[in-house]
C-alpha cells in the first residue's frame, strides 16, 4: 500500500538514523526528500577518502545488534573483518600505570553477569561493588567506556552500563568491522535510497522546519540541532566528552592490538590489523578515545593517549606520520542515569506530524543501534500520520 498521491516525508539529517528512516518510508511506497547539511553523508559515520580511512572515533557494529540482519536482508552491510586470532593475543589492559596481558577476574565475573541482573535505580559502582568488590567495579567501569565515551561511568544507571560492558566484553568477541570503514556501508545505503527514488540534497541546511501540509519531517540531526530546529529546550540529555586521536605510524611487528585504560577510561585501537586497507602498506592506524570531565579540555585526554602510546608503542614519536586530535562533545550518543531508562530520553513523536531520530532519542539498544531503532520507529509513525497503516505494520518494529 502506497502513501497517499502528493503527500511526502522529509528527512532533516543525513546519518545513520537519517538514512534508516528514508529508507524505511520509501521502501513503504512514500515520496521521500533528504535534506544534509554536510557536502557527505554519513553523520559520525563518515569515513575520511584515502590514504587515511579513519572514522569519526572508533567504530565496530555489534555481531547481535538489529541493524546488521536489516542491511543483510537489503545488500547494504558487505564485507566484515573480523578480528583475526592473532591480533586477539595482542590485546593489553593498563592497570596500575602498566600494560598487562590478561585481564582482571574480577572484570571477566562481572562482565559475564546478565543485564537483567543490574538494578536500573542503582548507580553501577555501588551495584558491581556489592557483587565483586570495589577493585572490580572499577576496572569493569573503566572497561565499559569503550562503549560509553564517558569519563564516570560508575556513576550512570547499572542496568544501562551492564548492558553495554555484557557485550563489550563478550567472548567470542562481537565487534565486526565493515571493510574500508563505515563510509562504505554509507555509500551503499545512500545508493540504495537514490534507487527508491529518495531525493538527496547534500550541503542543504534546514534553519527552518517546513511546513506541516507538506507532510510529516523526520528530523535526524544531533539533539543541540534538533532542539534549535523544533523551539523545544526540552529535547536534550546528557552525553559525554571525549577526546578523540586517530595516528598513523610506521608498521612495527609486535604493536599491541587494544590498549584498553582500566586506570581511567579510555581505548586505544589499532584499526589495520583486521582490516589493513584503511592506510597504505607499511602503515598502521591508530584510533583512541578518552573520555574528559566537565570542564577538562581535550589535552587531559590526549596526554592519557600518550602515556599509553609510551607503554605499548615503542618509539611512537619517531614512527608517527599523520595525526590528529578532536573533541567529541553530545556526539557520543546518550548515557542513562541511575532511575532512568531509554524510554526517559527525549520522545520520537513530537507532535504536529514531527518525529525526532538520533543515537541519543528513546529508542533501544547500543551505540549506533539507537539511530537504527528510532530511525526506523520514526518512519514508520510517520507513515502511520499518512495513513499508511498496512505499510507501517509489515515494518519489523519489534524491538522499536
Amino acid at each position: 500500500m502506497t502513501t497517499r498521491s502528493g503527500r511526502r516525508v522529509t528527512v532533516i539529517g543525513g546519518g545513520f538514523a537519517g538514512l534508516t528512516a528514508a529508507i524505511t518510508a520509501a521502501e513503504a511506497g512514500a515520496r521521500v526528500t533528504l535534506y544534509e547539511a554536510h557536502r557527505t553523508l554519513g553523520g559520525r559515520a563518515r569515513t575520511a577518502g584515502a590514504p587515511y580511512r579513519t572514522n569519526e572515533g572508533p567504530h565496530a557494529l555489534y555481531h547481535r545488534g538489529p541493524h546488521r540482519a536489516w542491511l543483510a536482508k537489503r545488500g547494504l552491510l558487505g564485507p566484515l573483518a573480523r578480528i583475526p586470532l592473532a591480533e586477539g593475543a595482542r590485546f593489553r589492559f593498563h592497570q596500575d600505570g602498566a600494560l598487562r596481558r590478561t585481564p582482571p577476574l574480577g572484570l571477566l565475573r562481572l562482565a559475564r553477569r546478565a543485564p537483567a541482573d543490574a538494578p536500573v535505580d542503582a548507580d553501577f559502582r555501588t551495584w558491581a561493588t556489592a557483587q565483586a568488590g570495589p577493585a572490580a567495579a572499577r576496572v569493569a567501569a573503566h572497561y565499559s567506556g569503550v562503549a560509553l565515551f564517558h569519563h564516570d561511568p560508575g556513576a550512570l544507571s547499572a542496568r544501562f552500563v551492564q548492558e553495554r560492558l555484557h557485550r563489550a566484553a563478550a567472548l567470542p568477541p562481537e565487534a565486526r568491522y565493515p571493510r574500508g570503514g563505515w563510509g562504505q556501508v554509507v555509500e551503499r545505503m545512500a545508493a540504495h535510497a537514490w534507487n527508491l527514488g529518495v531525493r538527496i540534497e547534500v550541503g542543504s541546511r534546514v534553519d527552518a522546519l517546513p511546513d506541516a501540509a507538506g507532510g510529516p519531517v523526520i528530523v535526524a540531526t544531533s539533539l543541540d540541532a534538533a532542539r534549535r530546529l523544533l523551539g523545544d529546550p526540552a529535547v536534550t540529555w546528557e552525553s559525554g566528552r571525549t577526546a578523540l586521536l586517530d595516528l598513523v605510524l610506521r608498521s612495527r611487528t609486535g604493536d599491541p592490538f587494544v590498549v584498553s585504560d582500566l586506570d581511567a577510561p579510555g581505548w586505544l585501537e589499532r584499526f589495520t590489523a583486521q582490516d589493513p586497507g584503511l592506510a597504505p602498506a607499511g602503515r598502521q592506524l591508530l584510533q583512541g578515545q578518552f573520555p574528559v570531565a566537565p570542564g577538562e579540555s581535550r589535552a587531559v585526554g590526549i596526554a592519557r593517549a600518550e602515556r599509553l602510546l609510551d607503554l605499548g608503542f615503542p618509539g611512537w614519536r619517531d614512527r608517527t606520520e599523520w595525526s590528529r586530535e578532536a573533541l567529541a562533545q553530545g556526539r557520543t550518543g546518550a548515557v542513562d542515569r541511575p532511575g532512568t531508562t531509554w524510554r526517559d530520553r527525549p520522545a520520537i513523536v513530537r507532535g504536529d506530524g514531527l518525529f525526532l531520530a538520533g543515537d541519543a532519542v528513546a529508542a533501544p539498544g547500543l551505540l549506533t543501534e539507537v539511530a537504527f531503532h528510532s530511525g526506523l520507529r520514526a518512519a514508520a509513525l510517520a507513515l502511520e500520520s499518512l495513513g499508511a497503516s498496512r505499510a507501517a505494520d509489515r515494518l519489523d518494529l519489534n524491538h522499536a
